[in-house]
């Protein structure tokens, strides 16, 4: 699982611990001795008797010599001061080239431009100007200024869900994604998680306009033990959710699950079905489900469906198969909206709420 991913960034570990090790090579090659640093005097003295002139030609190039009677002092102070505190400072412009490359690297892996440039501005800041000692771990160094930077861009949910349902009643969720991604199979796995955790669904199946849509809700409900509510193809899909907010209600049900059709963002009508619904239904959650192997076509996605209804929540398919990985890691950033789930596979218990631990874990160990 986020294969590709995983492997940029240990690549991207690799990389920047040779570059800084190699700034410390002069640190731990210079021995902080009396001996060391008499030489190193007495070479500055070799120096300037060498660069002395007439004294005419001395008051004509005074600026000029001071210029180069300064600067091998300032060489030799800093390597005897990088001998005595056995320290050295990275700068921007030891990293610069990795940073670029690495930002290549992970758009490679499907990760968003603002995404791969958020990621690399911090790194850059954790680590540029930062002492690093040649007794000092330097990938352990590396790895938790890129972790830390990773795991700023990953928003999760300061909720329990299954807490959030048990609220109100009926609970009202409303699913929406572009045809293909597993939507109706993962309404069916969300009803079996809540029935796990003693909460009673009923699904709506609001999407009449897919053929075959109906059938395939209802034997997604009927695999997970849920009562559908349906009509007939073509029938208003706000009636076929109001009917099942209805039934949950005089049933005393705890939710109420949407199926809405599949569409594209570029589908102003269908579109404007979802508006009408979120209007008139009033879900206390919109919840866009997008598939991990979809790249950031998933992302430039959920984005436009968040424009046309307020997303509250993501959950990604298919990330079992998820080779990059790049996706899960941007879509919450570029909406600012949690990962409420990711699916594992095809079976009903093959859903798992997403936990950044967990996720940063798959990553770097």
């Amino acid at each position: 699982m986020f294969e590709g991913l995983r492997k940029k960034l240990k690549n991207f570990l690799t990389k920047e611990k040779k570059a800084i090790e190699e700034e410390l090579k002069p640190v731990e090659e210079t021995q902080p001795t009396k001996e060391k640093i008499v030489e190193e005097r007495q070479t500055i003295r070799k120096e300037k008797k060498k660069t002395e002139k007439p004294e005419k030609e001395k008051k004509t190039h005074k600026k000029e010599e001071a210029g180069r009677k300064l600067a091998p002092k300032l060489t030799v102070s800093t390597k005897i001061k990088k001998a005595i505190t056995g320290k050295a400072r990275i700068k921007e412009e030891d990293i610069q080239g990795l940073l670029w490359d690495f930002q290549l690297e992970l758009l490679e892996s499907d990760v968003s431009p603002d995404v791969a440039e958020e990621i690399c501005s911090n790194v850059k800041e954790k680590l540029v100007g930062r002492e690093v000692s040649s007794k000092e771990d330097i990938s352990d160094v590396v790895k938790k200024a890129l972790e830390e930077a990773v795991e700023k861009v990953v928003i999760e949910p300061d909720y329990s869900l299954v807490e959030k349902a048990r609220a109100k009643k009926p609970f009202i969720i409303m699913f929406l994604g572009p045809n293909g991604h597993g939507k109706t199979t993962t309404i069916g796995k969300i009803a079996h998680y809540f029935q796990e955790n003693g909460l009673s669904c009923v699904i709506a199946a609001a999407d009449t306009f897919r053929a075959a849509a109906i059938e395939q809700v209802e034997k997604v409900g009927k695999k997970a033990g849920v009562k559908v509510i349906k009509h007939s193809y073509g029938a208003d899909p706000t009636a076929v959710a109001f009917d099942a907010v209805k039934h949950a209600d005089s049933k005393g049900i705890d939710l109420v699950l949407i199926d809405t059709a599949g569409r594209s963002e570029l589908n102003k009508n269908l579109m404007e079905q979802i508006k009408k619904m979120q209007r008139v239904i009033k879900p206390d959650m919109i919840i866009y489900i997008g598939e991990a192997l979809a790249g950031n076509a998933a992302v430039e996605e959920a984005k436009k469906f968040n424009e046309f209804v307020p997303i509250d929540g993501v959950i990604m398919t298919k990330a079992d198969a998820d080779v990059k990985g790049g996706s899960i890691l941007s879509i919450s950033y570029e909406l600012k909206k949690p990962i409420l789930f990711i699916g594992t596979g095809q079976e009903l218990k093959d859903l798992m709420p997403f936990k950044k631990e967990w996720f940063l874990k798959q990553l770097f160990e």
